[in-house]
């Protein structure tokens, strides 16, 4: 591989506001990606590729490249050398490449991969934290498989299409995608492509969701004319599932905090051909408690750790506190206190994060169900899915059923 100035300089820039000025990675690659109109797709892969590899193995690199954050952009250059040192790019004659220690480079890593946190380029603490809820082996075998590049995973819109038709269409515009066993709805991509340049896409016919992501809306065992609510929203990728296995038949209430979400939840819903959905925006308490006991079907997707997903966000890794992870835990069970009161009698609550730490899960609806809140719910069954054994993100999903 021959290495394009333009092309380094981008992702040099691109690092410096991930690393230095706390940018999220995924909006920077996005605006990093406008940046050169004459980009064939080749040019752009390196572009995004690139800077999530030096973004995932930012720890590795660095006590490679000797260099500490904040990192300047010499230092910058040194942790690109050794990407591509151990990549086995040959460096060109460059000045910010000039007395690379090529050899060493390669002798310091094979001496590194010996421990797991810089093996794996994670903070101490997540380590700790990982070994101490999983256990040495689990733990080894799932932070490197949450260091490894997320497929790209559709999720077909049955409301205008199905799983087949979508993946002929994709066929003809040279997308080749295969059929993943067990997702109804999913087909995943053959070899990374923009999708979102399709007509296919436009006009509604799938969505880009994880595997893993797609298993809680099937979990929450919707049926068409109920009352569901998705209490915690976002911008709806599930909120959009459910409406696809109602048929757009009966009613979604789709809440969150963040009104901004709720507003792009709009736009994809109207894209999805999904009419049977209505934002809430949780502003005060009176919110939900205008919905106690109304709901055949509640949802909570809980704000998490994010552990599952670190193979999409490489970044969460640098940005995560200690502190957070602890709070985060408070507000989850303060959440599943006050949603499951939107539960009706004979209704059913699914609990599900995108981490794989089961203080964030199992424990949550334990002391949950041993909660005044809780003690007219079952636990039905649980589901605990881990990146090293589906391949897919880390998930976790409780189905819980209020006494009639």
């Amino acid at each position: 591989m021959r290495l394009h100035k333009n092309l380094c300089f981008a992702v040099i820039d691109g690092l410096t506001l991930i690393f230095n000025e706390g940018h999220y990675a995924d909006k920077v690659i996005q605006q990093l990606l406008k940046r050169d109109k004459r980009w064939g797709a080749r040019d752009r892969a390196f572009v995004a590729e690139t800077t999530y590899d030096i973004v995932r193995w930012k720890r590795l690199y660095a006590e490679i490249a000797e260099v500490k954050p904040p990192f300047d952009r010499d230092n910058l250059w040194r942790l690109f050398a050794v990407w591509a040192t151990l990549k086995g790019i040959k460096l060109p004659d460059w000045k910010y490449f000039e007395s690379t220690p090529t050899r060493k480079i390669k002798g310091r890593f094979d001496e590194l991969s010996k421990i797991r946190k810089f093996k794996e380029s994670i903070p101490d603490w997540i380590d700790k934290i990982g070994l101490e809820e999983l256990g040495e082996a689990i733990w080894t075998k799932e932070i490197a498989a949450l260091n490894e590049q997320a497929d790209v995973i559709l999720r077909a819109n049955t409301l205008k299409t199905t799983k087949e038709k979508l993946q002929a269409e994709l066929f003809d515009l040279d997308i080749e995608t295969t059929i993943l066993k067990g997702y109804p709805q999913a087909l995943k991509l053959n070899e990374r492509a923009n999708v979102f340049t399709t007509q296919a896409f436009k006009n509604g016919l799938f969505e880009v969701q994880d595997a893993s992501s797609q298993l809680v809306a099937e979990f929450l065992n919707v049926k068409p004319g109920m009352r569901v609510v998705d209490a915690c929203a976002g911008a709806g990728g599930k909120t959009l599932h459910i409406a696809s296995l109602m048929e757009n038949k009966g009613q979604i209430i789709a809440m969150d905090i963040y009104a901004n979400k709720l507003h792009e939840l709009k736009r994809r819903a109207k894209r999805n051909g999904a009419h049977n959905i209505e934002t809430r925006h949780i502003d005060s308490t009176k919110v939900i408690k205008k919905l106690y006991g109304k709901a055949d079907r509640v949802l909570i997707d809980a704000p998490c750790s994010g552990l599952g997903v670190l193979r999409r966000n490489p970044d969460a890794k640098w940005k995560l506190e200690p502190a957070f992870v602890d709070k985060i835990k408070a507000t989850q069970q303060d959440i599943l206190q006050q949603y499951s009161k939107m539960v009706k009698a004979g209704g059913q609550l699914v609990y599900a994060t995108c981490s794989v730490l089961p203080s964030e899960n199992q424990k949550q609806v334990e002391t949950f169900l041993k909660s005044e809140s809780g003690k007219d719910f079952t636990l039905a069954k649980d589901k605990k899915v881990l990146a090293h054994k589906s391949g897919f993100d880390g998930f976790y999903m409780a189905l819980l059923e209020r006494k009639a």
